[in-house]
């Protein structure tokens, strides 16, 4: 059956529902909870994860591009977890994440935004203009991290196969709906091709936790695919030596049969005030 991602604005109540999808179709819930179970096996720590979960990340120094880093190794949990298959993703650009897969049912749950601070109020026995604030603020970061870190409007409706206002419907039907998605045909008939893809997509996402960890290269201006463990990498970096350090920590990666590159060496000095 499908993949599931999950969209959600806070206080649409998404998450008992993803949990009922998940119950209903025996898959495995991936959410915060299951991440920060993972990430020690990925040698990050809670701290970290709690320091860089969906939050856009900046590449200006080496302590930002190892943030990046921590981050992309988060994907990288995500994407592995997606390899087992029966999973729901719960946020953090899932969708984004598994760009190219046809398997991929992307769900958006949405609602009101004075009936959000109602729900999210009672539920947390909390001040209403708390409340407010929090799903202000929380509408800010996830669509702002979604808009710097992927270059994708989360309001999009075309971005999502199945858009759900929570206010309309009852939670039964709407758990219904997701998982008579997940089971169409049409989507099982891409398995194959999205199982290469993905393979393709977790190589990628090791090498760029690789370069971003190592703290030699001072460039992240190159773009890396992989196919069948031929790695293409193109763009700029900042001098030879960069270039070389890049394709040699590339070739050490479990996986990696291959690389070229068409890296162009533009020399470049950050000017400083």
């Amino acid at each position: 059956m499908a993949i599931i991602t999950i969209s959600r604005e806070m206080g649409t109540g998404a998450y008992q529902i993803a949990k009922d999808v998940a119950k209903k179709l025996k898959y495995d819930l991936i959410d915060g909870l299951k991440i920060a179970e993972l990430a020690p096996h990925y040698g990050l720590t809670h701290d970290i994860f709690q320091r860089v979960d969906e939050k856009p990340p900046v590449y200006l120094t080496t302590e930002d591009r190892i943030l990046a880093a921590y981050l992309s190794t988060i994907e990288l949990i995500l994407l592995e977890s997606v390899k087992k298959g029966n999973v729901i993703v719960y946020g953090r650009g899932g969708q984004d994440l598994l760009k190219g897969m046809h398997n991929v049912v992307r769900v958006k749950f949405v609602a009101p935004f004075d009936e959000r601070v109602e729900k999210f109020a009672e539920r947390e026995w909390i001040d209403p203009d708390l409340a407010r604030e929090l799903i202000r603020k929380s509408d800010h970061q996830r669509g702002g991290f979604i808009h710097f870190y992927f270059d994708r409007d989360w309001r999009n409706p075309l971005d999502y196969d199945v858009v759900v206002n929570t206010s309309r419907l009852s939670p039964g039907a709407i758990v219904e709906s997701i998982v008579a998605a997940a089971k169409d045909p049409k989507l099982k008939e891409a398995d194959v091709e999205s199982e290469e893809i993905l393979d393709n997509l977790i190589l990628c996402k090791k090498i760029e936790a690789e370069l971003l960890k190592s703290g030699m290269i001072e460039s992240t201006h190159f773009k890396i695919d992989a196919h069948g463990g031929e790695v293409f990498l193109s763009g700029h970096v900042h001098t030879e030596e960069e270039k070389e350090k890049a394709i040699k920590i590339i070739g050490d990666i479990g996986g990696v049969q291959q690389v070229n590159e068409t890296l162009q060496v533009v020399s470049y000095s950050p000017y400083k005030e």
